[in-house]
């Protein structure tokens, strides 16, 4: 019986595996689609390894984090931080939160993923800890976001608030998961 159980849990973790990297796959596959029918998409390779490498990290962070606990509330919080991270790193490489991709002060949102892995390891990615490691996060984003709008980029003061909420719905996910049994 126990081994039933155990295998249908991972037949649940393999079918999900299958989706979400089914659909990096996907992602990573429309730009070389569009390129086929319009000229406004031109990625070259590096694009191509760059964002398939982001896409790796991703995916492969948010299956180590349900690896760590079955909890539902763990895995979605998990889900919520990894997505706010990839797309941080995707706006910021794209066009550049701050003016364009190579303006400086984008280097200051790489700070937020720094002490986001800190506070993560430092909490040994358990729930409790990872509660206050969003907490920072959050914290420091919204420093980097104030930083932003006083330098003159009310975009980038915007942006950062969307990131900050992320972080702190995380954070809100992960203490429902410490309170869980």
């Amino acid at each position: 019986m126990a081994g039933t159980l155990q295998q249908g849990n991972q037949y649940r973790g393999n079918r999900w595996r299958v989706a979400i990297w089914s659909a990096a796959a996907g992602l990573l596959a429309l730009p070389m689609v569009a390129m086929q029918f319009t000229r406004d998409v031109n990625w070259t390779a590096t694009d191509f390894l760059t964002f398939g490498t982001m896409l790796a990290v991703a995916c492969g962070s948010y299956e180590l984090a349900t690896r760590k606990s079955g909890n539902a509330a763990y895995r979605a919080a998990a889900a919520v931080a990894v997505s706010a991270a990839f797309f941080m790193v995707w706006i910021n490489l794209a066009v550049g939160i701050v003016g364009d991709p190579g303006n400086a002060a984008n280097m200051l949102f790489a700070g937020v993923l720094v002490a986001g892995i800190v506070g993560a390891v430092v909490a040994r990615f358990q729930a409790e800890g990872m509660v206050r490691a969003m907490v920072a996060i959050a914290v420091v984003q919204a420093l980097v976001g104030a930083i932003a709008f006083l330098a003159g980029s009310m975009e980038g003061g915007v942006i950062s608030g969307v990131f900050t909420a992320a972080w702190l719905v995380s954070a809100w996910l992960f203490a429902k998961a410490a309170r869980s049994p």
